[in-house]
């Protein structure tokens, strides 16, 4: 349903300044644990390479802890005279093997995390694209789209880094604390102790380093969500002069995630700091302690002192991912928390009732029956304040019917019941004869096009727009519904003709181009039933009889529903159906309308029902 159609018929409160965040509850364990539990399991079908770069990040580790005992031997060889060169070489070999090593590792993890992103970005895009119409009401387009743009891209750093370096930096450092316990257990109590402290000062700043972050998030999605809604009204920005306005309410927000990401990286400051003390004073107590205990105990310990230090220097690596990926893992928590928000939102059902045959429907109709009818509709987009009372009418298999009413009446909302956008709380919709809700929502949709009040033109070229619902078209078909729909200007007008790009939104058209646009795309879709809401509204006089004439022609071989403002699409209707405060109240022809139904006259007396509009301007 469009944009408008929400602000016709829905009560008030239900737009979108007034839908709030609609999140739902996250099912994530917010403790460390539990966050690192459910990043893991994002990781699912890439578990092999997770291994494998484990495994290798490992190796290469294990290289590395190599090293400082050939040190050792160096030193003490060194000290006794003894040949040097093969421990050097050796040396050599195991530095160069470690980096090699340590890169393909590196490689392989960072392939999987934009595997990972790339997963979670398909299922984001799928979900988004297949929400139910309430969900989708409910939240701010831009703030979506910020989650599958930068809630993505800051859970690929941590899947790509934080999950391998906790576990290879942990594993590392336990090595290195082995073999520094073999070589001095004094010495290492030093080191154990300084690192405890740090270890308490990070478990302090997690929890608001967390927070931090998903405020961060929420408020970059704010951003988002509030910049796409200027830019969409950019025209109406600009003609009020209210840049500055919206400037300052976007720049509102932008403060807010400045805010939150200062506080995060203050946090991660004092985190990195604490850490990089206590591998550095550790350090310097190995390095006075144990120089003081060399002096007592001989230069034969001095190889023993010179391995100790290098390990107590090794440590600071792992020491410092295993912290850097503990405060990475609670920064993507908050990315993880509003992504899994959107993975849990409800999809409107899609699939095929079980008891159904496969065949669309409107390919093997009951004789009698009508190509839509709808029996006693209630309808309300918020509990307590229906749109729809009771609305009950039928379209035959051809010919035109309009749908007329005042603004609020239900028309817009009665389309998208049709389109099984929405399903009505009571009441049938009939195709063919056989219940909606006996169908799926594609088998529904397949004889249906639509051209609603916003008459959405998507980026790319004018060809790909007329043939959205109809990819395999002939280009004497796409020709057809041009001339039928007088485009054949615009297809003069645009560099590259049909192959012209219309720009965002059909910037590059005007308001009744892209209305024709509109048209042309449903009727070459050939629909079995014609849904058109206000699709005369801004055409001028001449394309609005060109259209009427061509609608006449088309009611022929198709049924044709249109929600009508204007006396000349009205009386050229085959019926008419009256529309009031939510329920139909009568329906027949023009004439016998205005003999018989006050609502009708009060309509056309009104000017609800008018002539033609002003001439549609062309760019």
């Amino acid at each position: 349903m469009s944009d408008t159609a929400v602000a016709d018929d829905a009560p008030a409160g239900t737009g979108p300044d007034d839908r709030g965040t609609g999140r739902s509850k996250p099912s994530t364990d917010r403790t460390t644990g539990g966050s690192v539990a459910s990043l893991f399991r994002l990781t699912s079908g890439h578990r092999p390479s997770i291994a494998l770069a484990a495994g290798l990040t490992l190796a290469a580790s294990a290289l590395g802890l190599a090293q400082p005992l050939i040190a050792k031997h160096v030193v003490d060889s060194s000290a006794r005279g003894e040949m040097l060169w093969p421990f050097l070489l050796l040396l050599s070999g195991l530095f160069v093997a470690e980096a090699a090593t340590g890169a393909m590792g590196r490689f392989l993890l960072d392939r999987m995390g934009e595997g990972v992103v790339r997963m979670v970005r398909h299922g984001l895009v799928s979900r988004l694209l297949r929400l139910e119409m309430r969900e989708m009401d409910r939240h701010r387009r831009g703030d979506l789209v910020s989650r599958v743009t930068a809630d993505t891209t800051l859970l690929r750093d941590v899947v790509s880094q934080a999950l391998v370096d906790l576990l290879t930096g942990c594993l590392v450092s336990a090595g290195a604390l082995l073999l520094m316990l073999w070589l001095d257990p004094l010495l290492l109590l030093l080191v154990v102790a300084t690192v405890a402290l740090a270890a308490a000062v990070v478990a302090t700043l997690l929890k608001g380093m967390r927070v931090a972050s998903e405020q961060m998030q929420t408020s970059v999605g704010a951003v988002a969500a509030e910049l796409e809604r200027a830019l969409a009204a950019l025209p109406v920005v600009r003609v009020y002069r209210a840049e500055e306005r919206e400037a300052h309410r976007i720049g509102e927000r932008v403060d807010s995630a400045h805010r939150s990401g200062v506080r995060t990286a203050k946090l991660a400051a004092v985190m990195s700091s604490a850490v990089e003390l206590a591998v550095q004073g550790s350090f310097l107590l190995v390095l006075v302690v144990g120089g003081m205990r060399v002096g007592g105990r001989g230069a034969d310990s001095l190889g023993d002192l010179v391995a100790f230090l290098l390990y107590a220097s090794y440590l600071v690596m792992p020491l410092s991912s295993v912290f850097r990926a503990i405060g990475l893992i609670q920064r993507g928590t908050g990315a993880y928390l509003r992504i899994d928000e959107v993975l849990a939102l409800p999809e409107e059902p899609a699939e095929q009732p079980a008891h159904v045959s496969g065949t669309l429907p409107g390919t093997t109709p009951c004789a009698p029956a009508p190509a839509l009818e709808l029996t006693d509709i209630h309808f309300a987009y918020v509990p307590g304040r229906p749109v729809l009372r009771g609305a009950t009418f039928a379209v035959p298999h051809h010919g035109l019917v309009a749908l007329v009413g005042r603004s609020g009446a239900g028309k817009s909302t009665l389309f998208s019941l049709i389109a099984r956008l929405y399903d009505p709380d009571t009441g049938t919709i009939r195709f063919d004869g056989r219940p909606a809700t006996s169908l799926s929502r594609r088998q529904c949709r397949a004889g249906i096009a639509l051209v609603d009040q916003n008459t959405h033109v998507l980026e790319g070229t004018l060809r790909e727009n007329i043939t959205y619902a109809a990819l395999d078209a002939t280009d004497d078909e796409i020709l057809r519904v041009v001339r039928l729909t007088r485009l054949d200007h615009v297809v003069r007008r645009l560099p590259g003709g049909l192959d012209g790009r219309l720009g965002d939104h059909g910037g590059t058209l005007s308001a009744g181009e892209r209305q024709r646009v509109a048209l042309a795309r449903a009727l070459l879709a050939r629909p079995r039933l014609l849904l058109l809401d206000e699709h005369t509204s801004h055409l001028d006089a001449v394309n609005e009889r060109a259209l009427t004439r061509a609608l006449s022609d088309i009611s022929r071989d198709c049924a044709v529903l249109v929600i009508a403002h204007r006396l000349s699409t009205v009386r050229h209707a085959d019926r008419i159906v009256v529309l009031e405060d939510g329920h139909t109240v009568a329906s027949g022809h023009h004439d016998h309308l205005l003999a018989h139904s006050r609502a009708y006259r009060e309509l056309a007396a009104t000017h609800v029902l008018h002539g033609p509009g002003p001439e549609d301007g062309e760019r």
